[in-house]
């Protein structure tokens, strides 16, 4: 999870990277430009990002995310006391962008006929272990979200957790697929870093506070190697934005929660912190509803 890059550019006019991590070394990163970036470049650049970053990724999270449990966001909020799935128990249900799928196997263990889709062959090879050590398996499709590869009216439910809706370039595409895949009154619940932290650096201290970007600069975060290829790519959508999307893909937005970081939560995830989360919300989770 990204955000707003930090400023100060080399010669080459990107920005130079902090601390370098397995995956941009792997990948040959070396700075950050914000510029257009086509669907396809996105897709075939987060797919090897995720590659290559799957096991640190849930190195550092894993512990977080449980092997069976469903985690909205950093801030702590589990679907087990949300509850804005509703109703579990044999309805079938489409986790888009599923990682290494714990999300879809608590809702196997909920009841749910589970489907979990992610682009990365990476973290579904997790997901396939995982489901090895629990004993929880899952139908697992790796696809690109904006070409679901289901039929019309093939779930009750959809639901993402920071997965996929920031990671393509056309997130309009996303909103109408999970609508037509959809049955009639079906939900679509998904998650994503609030779009206020697009202003402000990844930064979880101090300097994280400070805003650096303007609101309304929609140009993508990507990170590059020497040649200017893409190797990440992380796409902003306003609050504006992604309402626009949702009504025109014939989907109802019902609700929007926003929340709050917990007094009792002292840990750091990312960009997440108790500093940040006090003075403005890290996430975003949209709840909707096909008509």
């Amino acid at each position: 999870m990204t955000g707003a890059p930090q400023p100060g550019h080399d010669d080459d006019g990107t920005v130079p990277l902090g601390s370098c991590c397995r995956a941009e070394a792997v990948l040959g990163t070396v700075g950050v430009v914000n510029r257009l970036v086509s669907d396809a470049e996105t897709i075939a650049a987060n797919r090897r990002w995720w590659d290559a970053d799957a096991e640190d990724y849930l190195a550092a999270h894993g512990e977080d995310l449980g092997s069976a449990d469903f985690l909205w966001c950093p801030e702590g909020l589990r679907e087990s006391d949300a509850g804005l799935l509703g109703e579990l128990a044999g309805r079938a249900v489409l986790e888009v962008g599923c990682g290494s799928a714990p999300c879809a196997r608590w809702l196997a263990v909920q009841g749910a006929r589970a489907v979990g889709l992610d682009l990365s062959a990476g973290m579904l090879r997790h997901a396939v272990h995982a489901a090895r050590d629990t004993g929880i398996s899952v139908p697992l499709v790796q696809a690109d979200a904006t070409r679901l590869p289901f039929a019309e009216g093939s779930f009750d439910l959809a639901c993402s957790a920071f997965g996929a809706v920031p990671f393509v370039a056309d997130s309009a595409a996303v909103m109408r697929e999970v609508a037509r895949v959809l049955r009639p009154d079906g939900r679509w619940v998904f998650a994503v870093t609030h779009p206020l932290r697009w202003i402000f650096p990844d930064d979880p201290g101090e300097a994280g506070l400070t805003v650096v970007q303007s609101y309304f600069d929609r140009a993508p975060y990507v990170e590059v190697d020497r040649l200017g290829n893409p190797t990440y790519v992380e796409h902003h959508r306003t609050l504006g934005d992604r309402v626009r999307e949702i009504v025109a893909a014939g989907l109802v937005l019902e609700d929007l929660v926003e929340p709050r970081w917990p007094a009792a939560l002292h840990r750091e995830w990312g960009q997440w912190s108790p500093l940040r989360g006090a003075l403005f919300p890290g996430t975003a989770i949209f709840c909707c509803r096909r008509r």
